[in-house]
């Protein structure tokens, strides 16, 4: 009992404050409800000062635990049987290890967390997961959930899958990685989820492929599917009749999908014409299948990484007809078939640009003067195993760039004279990567960083190249799969509160109302920024 009085005076002493100021702990309209519960139960600032939480209403208290991390949130848990019952209440979301051990606490573990709208089922690859029954039993209990994310669960089956999506029909996101159930059970997922917004399937290894293998789709939800993510599938072309009728869909992700995607594409251009984002990484695609792309006038973002078989005119083609290009990735995989010629049908027609990133591309000073002459726009440049970048290309980005306010070399011929050009160049430079670049030396790095002292520089010539790894390493924008992120832990099963006391049913309206936004925001994308760490679907 000393122990949790002194847990529950130093969260009173830490935490008192920010209660009472809305400037630190929530929003404008947060913390005029938290005066307005203030003022109707008469709580003066003296009952305030004694450090006495239990003045605090359910849904002010509520509202204090969404700002706390999993840990310290844990820890108020077990303050006093009040705390606990509030952080189960007001949990939205929860990651639980799905080892077949779970089964036997799912009735006492979603007594306690009744609230769930966001789930995440992951077991260890070594462990026998959870099977149809649980599954059933958690959406039997879930009936308001709206994300599910399952990993490695291989007791899944297709019956366990169709039987869950009937009790969850609300279901707007849906990630699956590992599993063994196959096409019937994405069907029925995609047949009985009417409102259905994201579709991540990755390693699915129940889809089989063949003449005689199961498509999927279309299914409820074409009008309200806006992100479809497939992910090392020996055939995600099954998942075509979906790509076409979803009328609305806006992101598609393809990576490492075997078969000639270049059918396909055209088929779902032909139906599909206000995609924004496309990303395609390791695919058989040919300039075919980008000038289908081509007939997405909204494209903003493409990623084409290690498609050999692009070259410039399936570049062109896009950026010919997709003028709202803002995101340009090429991995040229060393096969040299983009060059100059293809940036310099960039620069024509894509004045929008923003972020280039170039991997394994020769491009020139040519090239790179038409890029900063016409797009004025154009913030991140990344320049990576390019064997024609040099001094004088690093140079004309020096002088012409205006507004690039972070550049990443990587890997290329540059030396000393590149860091001297930049040292008097690029005024709105804020942040530089260096990488790999052996010529450049202690002398270069040090010009650079005693004339540019407000900018951000990293050098790193020593570390042995990973060209795969080049996106983080670039430090840009890169919007993999929303389904990386961290997330919360359960509680321990073994210490789960599983007695149940009441409580108005209103407390949850209440709640809602004071905070004006879900309790747990859950982050459905991971991003490796160009700027520091901001992203992410």
């Amino acid at each position: 009992m000393g122990h949790s009085h002194s847990i529950a005076s130093r969260i009173t002493n830490r935490r008192r404050k920010k209660v009472i100021d809305q400037r630190n702990l929530m929003s404008a309209n947060g913390a005029k409800e938290l005066r307005s519960f203030l003022k109707e139960d008469k709580i003066d600032e003296e009952e305030c000062d004694s450090g006495d939480m239990s003045i605090l209403p359910d849904e002010c208290l509520a509202s204090i635990f969404q700002f706390l991390g999993s840990g310290d949130r844990k820890q108020c848990s077990l303050v006093c049987r009040r705390w606990l019952e509030i952080d189960g209440q007001s949990r939205h979301r929860i990651s639980l290890n799905a080892q077949s051990e779970l089964t036997a606490v799912i009735p006492s573990l979603f007594m306690r967390f009744d609230s769930v709208t966001k789930l995440s089922l992951k077991c260890d690859r070594r462990s026998a997961s959870i099977g149809d029954d649980a599954l059933v039993s958690i959406s039997e209990r879930c009936l308001n959930l709206t994300r599910l994310k399952l990993r490695s669960c291989r007791r899944l089956t297709d019956i366990g899958m169709a039987n869950f999506s009937k009790n969850c029909k609300g279901l707007k996101q849906f990630s699956c990685g590992s599993c063994t159930f196959g096409a019937k059970g994405i069907n029925a997922v995609v047949e009985n989820c009417s409102v259905l917004e994201e579709l991540s399937v990755k390693r699915l290894r129940g889809i089989s492929d063949g003449p005689g293998a199961e498509v999927i789709g279309p299914g409820l939800p074409t009008l309200s599917l806006k992100f479809i993510c497939l992910k090392d599938l020996y055939n995600a072309q099954c998942f075509g009749p979906l790509m076409m009728k979803s009328k609305n869909l806006k992101t598609l992700k393809l990576f490492r999908c075997s078969g000639d995607w270049d059918k396909l594409l055209k088929m779902v251009t032909d139906n599909v014409d206000g995609l924004v984002e496309v990303h395609l990484e390791r695919l058989h695609v040919t300039d075919a299948g980008f000038s289908a792309l081509s007939k997405c006038p909204n494209l903003e973002i493409l990623h084409m990484l290690k498609t050999p078989d692009c070259s410039n005119l399936g570049l062109v083609a896009v950026a010919e007809r997709c003028r709202l290009l803002r995101k340009l990735h090429i991995d040229g995989w060393k096969t040299n078939r983009i060059d100059d010629e293809g940036l310099i049908g960039v620069s024509k027609y894509c004045f929008n640009l923003q972020e280039l990133v170039l991997i394994g591309v020769n491009c020139t000073r040519a090239s790179l003067t038409m890029l900063a002459t016409n797009c004025q726009k154009l913030e991140r440049l990344a320049l990576c195993g390019s064997e024609t970048v040099g001094d004088d290309e690093i140079s004309c980005i020096a002088e012409k760039c205006m507004n690039l306010k972070k550049l990443c070399i990587k890997s290329c011929p540059v030396t000393d004279l590149a860091m001297e050009a930049l040292a008097g160049g690029c005024p709105n430079l804020v942040k530089v990567k260096v990488k790999k670049c052996r010529a450049v030396t202690g002398d270069g790095a040090g010009l650079l960083r005693a004339s540019r002292e407000s900018l951000a520089i990293s050098l790193d010539v020593n570390e042995v190249e990973s060209r795969d790894a080049a996106s983080d390493d670039l430090d840009v924008v890169v919007e993999d799969p929303p389904s990386t992120r961290h997330i919360e832990e359960a509680t321990n099963a073994a210490a789960i509160f599983s007695s149940r006391t009441s409580r108005s049913t209103s407390f949850k309206a209440r709640l809602g109302f004071i905070t004006g936004r879900s309790l747990v925001s859950w982050p459905f994308t991971r991003c490796s920024s160009f700027n520091n760490g901001s992203q992410g679907r």
